[in-house]
């Protein structure tokens, strides 16, 4: 690892760590924590995602839906109007509303081909983001001058890499430049999320194999066509096993290229000397 024991990691000048895990379990809490000292760099990959490398698709999307308004129509071909994406570090609405649901276009889903294409589009965008990390940290204090950075990674990074290959190359870039940290949540956060997601269901990133598995499956259960599936039905069915299917890969990230806090222990955190104990406390003593 970076820091291979606990006395590198409380007298290094330039700490890295790049935070993992569900989304809703402390990542970009702790992240403005760290970046509120005003010693730490925050590099959000959703935001990284949803500007560098979807920020066009994501317009065109926008665009698209303007067009079929007549009055916004004739304002966009005659250059009245423009549009753009106002995505945020906390609000990444945009990104969302461009994946979508699959299912009924009268339910505002998407057809499941198209669906799919955005999703591979996501995919890549995910790993070149992540990769990116290297970049901005070396941005983060040759540029701006922080001593230390911290990456807020995608709840969907272990759908796009292979936890049982040493070698991955998303994961490899990352530990090379990082310390990546798996924030882990106990039954009753995941029960608290999957309650979350039942109320306000959101747009996912699926691996391609896990998708078609549970769509195959919630269209053989339900007996529903893919034109008249109702996409929340449909995402609210598949978030439990969305859960179930990511926390082994999430484990074995941990075990293979990085450390594990608990998520109790991340919403203990008040600044970040104690955010630089509790990571010290997981790593081994020199």
């Amino acid at each position: 690892m970076l820091y291979p024991d606990q006395n590198s990691w409380r007298e290094a000048t330039n700490r890295r760590v790049a935070l993992f895990g569900m989304s809703g379990l402390g990542k970009t809490h702790l992240s403005n924590l760290l970046r509120d000292s005003g010693e730490w760099f925050h590099y959000s990959v959703d935001f990284r995602i949803g500007t560098r490398y979807m920020g066009e698709h994501i317009v065109d999307n926008f665009k698209r839906e303007a067009m079929r308004n007549p009055f916004l129509r004739e304002l966009l071909m005659s250059d009245s109007i423009y549009i753009a994406s106002n995505i945020t570090f906390e609000n990444l609405s945009p990104l969302s509303t461009y994946l979508g649901k699959p299912g009924a276009p009268d339910r505002g889903g998407i057809g499941i081909e198209e669906y799919q294409h955005r999703q591979s589009l996501h995919r890549i965008a995910e790993v070149s983001a992540t990769e990116d990390v290297a970049v901005f940290a070396a941005k983060a204090q040759d540029i701006y001058g922080y001593p230390h950075f911290v990456a807020d990674c995608s709840g969907s990074l272990c759908e796009v890499v292979d936890a049982d290959n040493p070698a991955d190359p998303v994961m490899s870039t990352l530990a090379a430049t990082t310390l990546p940290v798996w924030i882990e949540g106990t039954e009753a956060h995941v029960e608290e999320l999957v309650r979350r997601f039942d109320k306000a269901p959101k747009p996912m990133y699926y691996s391609p194999a896990f998708l078609g598995r549970i769509w195959r499956t919630y269209l053989e259960k339900t007996g529903t066509s893919p034109e008249s599936v109702d996409p929340d039905d449909f995402i609210r069915w598949g978030f439990r096993q969305l859960v179930e299917h990511r926390l082994p890969i999430y484990r074995k990230m941990a075990e293979v290229w990085g450390i594990t806090v608990a998520a109790d222990e991340v919403a203990a955190v008040k600044n970040a000397h104690d955010f630089v104990e509790l990571v010290a406390d997981r790593l081994p003593k020199a």
